[in-house]
């Protein structure tokens, strides 16, 4: 698909993915997008794969398989704009032993979101 074109210019539209386990992946597909399931072990190596395969514009990266995702793949993104990886909060994050407070954390990542808290 192309966007309008200013200039003589056109846009592209770019795709999205999110990289995430399995234990996550169905909702993320329930929303719409385009998941690709992995594990622990393998994350990095898929995650460089989906760079070299320049397929998407946007990578959404579960922290639970890589915590930090710019810095496990800066050999690899050195001198490329896209795709843009975008660390998500693991699920299993919110349920680990090292959460007290399960409603408490999600709470916390709304308000460091959004700027401000949401009660129901």
């Amino acid at each position: 698909m192309t966007a309008g074109s200013k200039k003589g210019h056109t846009a592209t539209m770019q795709r999205v993915a999110v990289l995430t386990d399995s234990e996550t992946a169905t909702g993320y597909r329930l929303a719409g997008a385009h998941v690709i399931e992995t594990t622990a072990a393998q994350a990095v190596q898929e995650l460089e794969q989906i760079i070299q395969d320049g397929q998407f514009g946007l990578v959404a990266v579960d922290t639970g398989l890589i915590p930090d995702p710019a810095t496990a793949t800066a050999r690899i993104m050195r001198g490329r704009d896209l795709p843009i990886l975008l660390p998500i909060p693991s699920l299993k994050d919110a349920f680990s032993a090292n959460t007290v407070d399960a409603k408490a954390y999600m709470g916390k990542l709304v308000r460091d979101t959004i700027g401000f808290d949401i009660k129901l």
